[in-house]
């Protein structure tokens, strides 16, 4: 049985937008609201579709009370959080008050250990939302966590390696990388800076079975992964993110990390970011005036949904799983999704990086409303069958493939 969905989407910016364009799509969402604390961004993001069904209106995400009305008055069955995490709890606690599901793409932001942050966690990434998960499976609701690209198709890949693939795990090593090229600008990051300041500067987390959680030092461990469909060899390192919080919870796995491909020049210029304080959430007084310097450096830099022209090239996210086949034999498969630039524009308008990000939470939430996926409190995507999800994401024009090493 299908259930049709109303949808109210937070966050008119690259990802939002492309989320829109995407569900406008499929006939399970009956009725699409994209808000914005910018009622123009929102209404671009609407009007792009051209759908009676898809509208767009304001709201201010930081403001718990004013997403609660605007949930009820537009009767929103799922929230959609579609904002930087650090907007993350006023949208979460706004969903439950509201009695409405809800999806975001990444979990509430960690806080490092205060003595010890390169060896020991401090508050991990989600801890505040797995705290009250008991309260959501009371009331009946679910918060699907981490449902983008990474984490969200990284997470599906490593359930399906563990249902189908392997009969003992030893790793899962998340690791992402593309060779997309932006005509035009020295530095131009393809996601946003203000996230990727983030994850990139916090000390990266690990997970080993006999260990547990512990944190290393930013762009620790650093190797060359060699990433499928020619895009090839790409020097990669420990970044924080959320698979490696998620996986052990569902999987019986001996160690999980997440390395980026992110290349020396991007490194240099976070570290010199980093020197400099201009990774600084903590506002301080120029000419006058408060602000944060991270925010001083996301204004300088260009609108990465705004680079899709400017952009050539592919992406790639995927899991390698390493450890013992269903035949007991030693067995190391890379399951991935390459996705090219040149076709999300053609299609859909959007740059490959926020097309990808935004097409597997409208998977999963067609996978709601079809009950293939169902249950109660705050999970991650390994929590639910991977099969019938990965079916329907090549409907999307979004196949993932599979390569032995």
């Amino acid at each position: 049985m299908v259930v049709v969905m109303r949808l109210l989407v937070v966050g008119a910016g690259g990802v939002g937008s492309s989320m829109v364009s995407i569900a406008a799509r499929r006939e399970v969402f009956e009725h699409i609201v994209v808000a914005d604390v910018d009622p123009v961004r929102a209404a671009r993001a609407a009007a792009r579709v051209g759908s009676p069904h898809v509208v767009g209106t304001r709201v201010d995400a930081s403001d718990r009370l004013d997403l609660v009305e605007l949930a009820r008055t537009t009767r929103a069955d799922v929230i959609v959080n579609a904002c930087d995490p650090r907007f993350n709890p006023p949208i979460f606690d706004a969903a439950f008050e509201a009695g409405c599901h809800y999806l975001d793409m990444a979990m509430h932001m960690s806080v490092p250990h205060p003595t010890d942050p390169y060896h020991q966690c401090g508050v991990k990434l989600g801890d505040a939302q797995f705290a009250v998960a008991s309260q959501w499976e009371e009331r009946g609701l679910l918060a699907l966590v981490a449902m983008g690209v990474e984490p969200g198709f990284s997470d599906v890949v490593a359930r399906y390696a563990s249902d189908n693939l392997f009969s003992r795990i030893d790793e899962v090593g998340v690791r992402d990388g593309a060779d997309l090229v932006i005509d035009g600008f020295a530095f131009a990051p393809t996601f946003s800076i203000w996230t990727t300041i983030e994850e990139c500067l916090n000390p990266p987390v690990i997970y080993e079975r006999d260990r547990g959680w512990f944190t290393t030092a930013p762009f620790s461990e650093p190797e060359t992964f060699v990433f499928p469909d020619g895009i090839g060899p790409l020097g990669c390192v420990n970044v924080e993110h959320e698979e490696v919080i998620l996986m052990p919870r569902w999987l019986d796995v001996g160690r999980v990390t997440f390395k980026y491909g992110l290349g020396d020049e991007f490194i240099d210029v976070l570290q010199t970011l980093h020197k400099l304080g201009l990774d600084s959430t903590r506002p301080v007084s120029v000419r006058g005036h408060e602000v944060s310097p991270r925010d001083v450096v996301a204004a300088t830099l260009p609108n990465p949904a705004e680079l899709g022209d400017r952009m050539r090239g592919r992406t790639c996210a995927g899991s390698l799983v390493t450890g013992l086949g269903v035949d007991g034999r030693p067995r190391s498969t890379y399951l991935y999704q390459v996705v090219d630039n040149e076709w999300t524009m053609r299609e859909y308008g959007h740059q490959a990086v926020v097309w990808q990000t935004a097409v597997h939470p409208i998977v999963a939430l067609e996978m709601l409303a079809t009950g293939e996926w169902k249950g109660e409190g705050v999970k991650g995507p390994e929590a639910f069958r991977a099969d019938p999800f990965l079916a329907l994401l090549n409907e999307h024009g979004a196949p993932w493939s599979m390569e032995e090493r």
